[in-house]
């Protein structure tokens, strides 16, 4: 290349450099105040449910038949689901039906539903950006980045990880990719974002110091087994969210009873099982965390509280729900077979986000940032194992899969023109398939020590 090409290159560079740098600190700015008045306003709506005691079960009829009404009535068609809209629009949502969704999260999760906070401030920073984008007449491409952007500040202002936040911003939309270019105005949106956040006392996901083992052998090889536990439990917590979802979509009841019926059965779990499983409860997250213990199917019974919420027509996040799950059931698995408990739920918490939104890179940067460098071996390899056996299925229906994990499956286009990711040998037998691998890898080891000789 010639010098002065070199030297345009350099200049349009530093130019990008500096105008993405502008409009994260804007947007960090921006998406970390609204996300803090919004989680300011749902701790405000929980206190205030909570006041009543015993009483505040009651709350969830009405709780829940508002989200109803806010989300399948008012805004029924309206484009909200931040993954979907940067694929398809560009990033464009409709901001005049935002604010229901918040509504009706702050009905939901304030009146005991088992859903999550952190999908409500990616939809705020995503709306925030996309009108800022309107306003100032921003072309389609720096419209979709700085969606996208605003999607991961929201994030990192509730975590508290502004790192991790960021990156799981963008790795959410694309399975086997990430975009790199929005990865520095995200980080520096996520700093600002997070800060914000923190100074305004909108809370943040704990940093809890663990016991970590050593790295040895057996470590390693106790590290992937639970990668395959936690990516087996993955698999179910998605399987069942979606197939609930399902039954409620089918039900043949007026739909203005669905949500009653959801609520009761979450009120029936809250009634028999204790109040640890609906609204901003997280005392079982927190003492598994620190080594305690905590009742063995806690993490089913959040599971089936996360889906009867969302099915019935409740509205929030799935995320926190998520870390419950994996936290409750590494306190579990490690009771049973006497392992270190701290380090097995915070192997949970993280490896359990990886394997079902198959983020494991941005949940292996949240278990640094929350317990530590020296846990990062232990948490990068659960992470990347549950990825791996909780296949190709996700809670975030709009994720879109670009490269299959493994060479035994492929994309194929169906007659809509969506895409499924099918086996490359349908009809053969396992027998067959396992047989063939054997024998190739054979082949590949035979052939390895012959190049050595």
């Amino acid at each position: 290349m010639k010098t002065k090409e070199i030297g345009r290159e350099q200049v349009w560079l530093i130019s990008a450099v500096v105008k993405w740098t502008f409009l994260a600190l804007l947007t960090g700015a921006l998406v970390g105040f609204a996300t803090s008045v919004f989680i300011n306003l749902l701790n405000d709506a929980w206190n205030f449910v909570s006041g009543f005691g015993k009483y505040k079960l009651l709350f969830i009829f009405p709780g829940f038949f508002v989200s109803y009404m806010l989300v399948y009535v008012y805004s029924r068609d309206a484009k909200v689901n931040v993954v979907e809209a940067i694929h398809s629009d560009f990033g464009a949502v409709e901001l005049s039906a935002i604010p229901l969704r918040l509504l009706s999260t702050i009905s939901t999760i304030a009146c005991g539903g088992a859903t999550g906070k952190e999908s409500p401030c990616a939809s705020i920073g995503a709306g925030v950006m996309y009108g800022f984008s309107r306003l100032f007449n921003l072309d389609s491409r720096d419209m979709q980045k700085l969606v996208t952007i605003g999607s991961a500040a929201g994030i990192s202002a509730v975590f508290g990880t502004p790192i991790a936040g960021a990156v799981f911003g963008v790795e959410i939309l694309y399975m086997g990719e990430m975009l790199y270019d929005v990865l520095l105005p995200s980080f520096v949106a996520g700093v600002v974002s997070s800060m914000l956040a923190g100074t305004l006392h909108a809370g943040a996901l704990p940093s809890i110091a663990i016991s970590i083992p050593q790295i040895e052998p057996k470590i390693i090889v106790i590290s992937v087994l639970c990668g395959v536990f936690f990516g087996i439990v993955a698999m179910l917590h998605v399987e069942l969210l979606h197939r609930t979802v399902r039954v409620f979509k089918k039900m043949k009841v007026p739909h203005k009873l669905k949500p009653l019926l959801g609520a009761s059965l979450v009120a029936f779990i809250t009634f028999a099982f204790g109040d640890f499983y609906g609204g901003l409860n997280n005392q079982l997250t927190t003492a598994a965390l620190f080594g305690a213990r905590v009742p063995d199917f806690a993490f089913a019974i959040k599971s089936v509280a996360l889906a009867l919420t969302l099915g019935c027509g409740g509205n929030g996040g799935v995320i926190m729900p998520t870390m419950f799950v994996g936290a409750t059931a590494g306190s579990c698995l490690s009771y049973y077979f006497g392992l270190n408990m701290q380090a097995v739920s915070a192997m949970g918490f993280v490896s359990l986000l990886a394997g079902a939104t198959n983020t494991p890179i941005a949940s292996t940067i949240l278990a640094m940032e929350l317990f530590g460098t020296k846990f990062a071996p232990f948490a990068a390899i659960a992470c990347c194992t549950a990825y791996m056996v909780v296949g190709h299925r996700s809670l975030y229906s709009g994720q879109r899969i670009l490269r299959p994990k493994t060479a035994f499956f492929m994309r194929r286009e169906d007659g809509e023109g969506n895409t499924e990711i099918v086996e490359r040998l349908e009809n053969v037998p396992y027998a067959r398939l396992l047989r063939h691998s054997y024998n190739e890898t054979k082949m590949k080891l035979h052939i390895g020590r012959k190049k050595k000789k």
